[in-house]
This record gives C-alpha cells, sequence and structure tokens, in this order.
C-alpha cells in the first residue's frame, strides 16, 4: 500500500511540445518566387486551319472581294474554261493595262509640271537680265538650280563688240568652230559626251569633269551661235533623249539676247 501511496503521490512530469513547421511553410519562407516569363510564340497557319475558317466565315469573301484578284481558282468542269471565267481574266488583264497606262499618265503629268516650273524661271531670270553679262551669270545660275546641270557656255558667232563678257564671241572663221561644223549644219541639238576639243573650247580648264553634254545651235535670222550645257553626270544628257525642250529653250535665250545686242549699238 505505502509503494502505491507514493507512485500515485509523484506526480509526472510531462516534456513540453515542440511545434514543427510544416515542409510547404518552410518551402514558402526559403524558396524565392520564380516569375514566370510569358514567351510568344509564332504559330504558323496550316491550310488546314485557313479551310476550317473559311468554312465558319462563308461572308469573308464578300467582304474582302478584292482578293478573288489575286486568287487562281480552277474550274470544276477541268481543262474547260467557263464564259465567265474567261470574261474575268479579261477583266484582270484590262484592269491592270488601265492601271499601268495611269501611273504612265501620272509620271508623264508631273515632269510636264517640273518643266513648266523650269521654263518659268528660267523666263524671270533673262527677264531680269539687262545685260549680256548679266544673261551669263543669270543662266549660270537658273540651269544649276532647276536643270540639275554643271556647266554653262554661251558663244556667239560674230564680231566682239564693246563687251566686258570674256570668251563670249567667237569669229565666224575662227578654228575654234571647227569641232561644231557637223552641229552647226544640221541646226539641231546634240547630246552625248562631246570631245575633248569640244569641251576645251566650250568649257575651258573644267574640260575633264564633263561626262555628258547638250550641245544647241543658236540659227537664227540676228543671231547665229551656240549653247552647251554640261554635266558631271555621263547620264544626264544621252543621245536618246528628246530635244524639244532644248529647242524651245535656245528660243528664249536668243530672243533674249538679240534684244539686249540691238540695244547696246
Amino acid at each position: 500500500m505505502s509503494e502505491e501511496l507514493k507512485n500515485k503521490s509523484v506526480k509526472k512530469t510531462r516534456k513540453p511540445r515542440v511545434l514543427k513547421p510544416k515542409e510547404s511553410t518552410v518551402e514558402k519562407i526559403v524558396k524565392p518566387k520564380v516569375v514566370k516569363e510569358k514567351v510568344e510564340k509564332i504559330t504558323e497557319i496550316n491550310a488546314a486551319q485557313v479551310a476550317d475558317y473559311l468554312k465558319s466565315h462563308s461572308d469573308f469573301f464578300i467582304e474582302h472581294v478584292h482578293l478573288l484578284e489575286q486568287l487562281s481558282i480552277p474550274h470544276p468542269s477541268g481543262v474547260a474554261v467557263s464564259l465567265i471565267s474567261k470574261q474575268l481574266e479579261l477583266f484582270r488583264s484590262r484592269s491592270q493595262e488601265m492601271e499601268n497606262q495611269l501611273i504612265e499618265l501620272i509620271e508623264i503629268a508631273r515632269g510636264n509640271d517640273t518643266a513648266v516650273t523650269r521654263m518659268h524661271k528660267l523666263n524671270l531670270a533673262l527677264l531680269d537680265a539687262t545685260t549680256l553679262e548679266d544673261v551669263v551669270t543669270n543662266l549660270n545660275i537658273v540651269l544649276s538650280e532647276y536643270f540639275l546641270t554643271d556647266f554653262v557656255a554661251i558663244r556667239l558667232i560674230q564680231d566682239a563688240p564693246n563687251s566686258d563678257v570674256n570668251g563670249l564671241f567667237v569669229a565666224a572663221d575662227s578654228n575654234e568652230l571647227k569641232p561644231f561644223a557637223e552641229e552647226l549644219q544640221i541646226g539641231k541639238p546634240r547630246c552625248g559626251k562631246p570631245t575633248l576639243t569640244q569641251a576645251r573650247m566650250l568649257f575651258g580648264f573644267q574640260a575633264n569633269e564633263v561626262k555628258s553634254c547638250a550641245i544647241v545651235p543658236l540659227l537664227f535670222t540676228e543671231l547665229e551661235g551656240l549653247l552647251a550645257i554640261g554635266s558631271r553626270d555621263e547620264n544626264r544628257f544621252h543621245a536618246s533623249m528628246g530635244h524639244l525642250f532644248l529647242t524651245q529653250m535656245s528660243e528664249v535665250i536668243a530672243t533674249r539676247l538679240i534684244t539686249l545686242l540691238q540695244s547696246a549699238k
């Protein structure tokens, strides 16, 4: 009995409980958050997907009828071509031809506008000139700015009057005119690469820089001479280019020169 009482009197001591964190909680604390980067993937559309889309959007070509002009659709009859298909093909061909013609006409119109503007500037420059020296100076300015040229030369075939412009006049029997015998005889502008003799007579020490040139004879009742327009670009003046604009330019320049020569007498 005594032993039982002893055992009852002795209280059992319990160890304190230790709370352990859950593994998920530890992971949340220890492991850093990883931000997933969005990667854009380029997906290719195959023929089946296109077909499925068109099936579910039967009105697609109604809203995008212009795409039919670029599609090649076989006829169900095989080799045979229906009248409607043939007409559609002809309409497409004519439409393309008309579009090309329209583009060509637009380019011509732009070129004409440019030519009119250039001629207007030339006329203003000549009207502003009150002396022969002014004519030469103004021509150099307007031709370089609006006609995209690098060199200008004028030679009047007659005895030199009292003038301050050096090299403007050349005697009719001068040997310097021999390289231009063909141009003076034909009486039409000539474009292309000038000979070295021609370039030296017209442009002096700058002769080697001239890669292409337009030589325009000035053959009028009261005036004979040469107008030369040169360029460092070998394609600027070529043999196949038209002469109408050059001829009209020479007439305007010659008219102003004649007026100034007569007033100087």
